[in-house]
């Protein structure tokens, strides 16, 4: 579905994603890099609990939300990738109150 356009060839990074190695390039955001690795990431909606997926990728929409490195709340298509870097899907929060 999504390929790369051709370009300067850039080294490669590795990341770990819901603790699988993703081979990421340098200078990609962590979400075109996962896109671009085929793999299927998202989160759920806080609302409705609905899968939610990368949908603007500059950092206007939120959809994208992931924990990095135990950081809750980051917009992956704003995060440069990074060896070693580790990333889990965010859970929606549920309801507020007793």
């Amino acid at each position: 579905m999504f390929r790369r356009l051709s370009g300067p060839p850039r080294p490669s990074v590795s990341l770990l994603f819901e603790g699988a190695e993703v081979e990421a390039l340098e200078g990609d955001t962590l979400a075109a890099a996962l896109l671009a690795a085929g793999v299927p990431f998202r989160r759920e909606s806080a609302v409705s609990g609905r899968p939610r997926a990368p949908f603007c990728m500059m950092g206007a929409c939120f959809e994208c939300l992931v924990e990095i490195d135990g950081a809750a709340n980051r917009q992956a298509c704003l995060e440069p990738v990074r060896e070693g870097m580790s990333v889990r899907l965010q859970p929606a929060a549920r309801g507020v109150g007793p």
